[in-house]
């Protein structure tokens, strides 16, 4: 299959790439920076401001948009809403104005979606919440959704662990020197994944025709906050002893402070009953996996 990926530089499009390339598909990558060398790869131009050129692209997986973490300044908020909205509604009217169009379109959404939701369980199925990345993913998706006559899945992603992003290159240091502990209160939901698992069910949904609809890119097993400190210092054999005050971390990140202390119970039931097998399910193996 010839796969067009936007983000293609992230940390989550490398991953997807280099998965694709090692099961024989074609990869078209699509960045910002079209002087970009991908190995094995065909670069084509990505803008937030024209359609791209998706010719002989048989399905579309959609990444690119401003990282969420970070102080949420009035402008970073505007980049966060921007590259979403206005980079998803380039890719569908690429989409739409073509006669020869991409299977499956995968657009990337964020388990933002939920808002801060306490214990609920929340599958696919569970209405949207509140809250600025709740809004913002909402109409991220209905973008997505425009795109006439392709099969659409919107992958809404939890955290990501890895060995070179994603939410350990910030943590483990910290880990490392002892320094780190729950976040709040630590009773708030973490839904998590390993970046290898993502990554497969991110080409596991184009590959299977049945797929469709919002697809939770979590693991089976979500744990508390503090659940996840204590395994991330057990996993780096370090104690976690310096709770964060959440009204220290609200001081410190403003708005950006909802995403650490907000709590989301998501469970990937669309992936589980189209009969995914996850490699890493629970937090533990997924850790040592990464960090031994």
């Amino acid at each position: 299959m010839n796969i067009g990926i936007t983000g293609a530089t992230g940390f989550i499009g490398k991953k997807i790439i280099d998965l694709a390339l090692r099961r024989g598909h074609e990869v078209i990558a699509f960045t910002r920076d079209h002087r970009n060398s991908i190995p094995g790869c065909e670069i084509r131009p990505f803008s937030i401001h024209q359609p791209p050129n998706i010719r002989g692209c048989e399905a579309l997986i959609h990444l690119a948009g401003e990282p969420v973490v970070g102080l949420w300044t009035p402008a970073k908020k505007r980049r966060i809403v921007e590259s979403r909205i206005l980079g998803t509604r380039q890719v569908v009217e690429a989409i739409n104005a073509t006669n020869e169009k991409p299977e499956v379109f995968l657009s990337s959404s964020a388990i933002g979606f939920y808002g801060n939701r306490g214990d609920e369980e929340l599958s696919e199925t569970a209405p949207v919440g509140q809250g600025f990345l709740a809004e913002t993913t909402q109409a991220w998706e209905a973008e997505a959704a425009l795109a006439k006559n392709v099969r659409g899945i919107t992958l809404r992603t939890s955290i990501v662990l890895g060995n070179h992003g994603g939410a350990l290159r910030p943590l483990a240091p910290i880990f490392k020197l002892a320094l780190g502990g729950p976040l709040g209160d630590g009773r708030q939901w973490m839904s998590w994944i390993h970046l290898h698992d993502l990554a497969r069910l991110a080409l596991f949904a184009i590959e299977n025709l049945q797929v469709h609809g919002p697809l939770n890119g979590s693991a089976p097993w979500p744990v508390r906050n503090a659940e996840f400190t204590q395994t991330l210092a057990k996993t780096l054999r370090r104690p976690a002893f310096f709770r964060v005050p959440a009204s220290l971390l609200r001081l410190a990140l403003g708005d950006f402070s909802h995403e650490l202390l907000d709590s989301k119970r998501v469970v990937p039931s669309s992936a589980l009953d189209h009969g995914f097998p996850f490699e890493f399910s629970e937090l533990s193996p997924a850790l040592k996996n990464l960090l031994s």
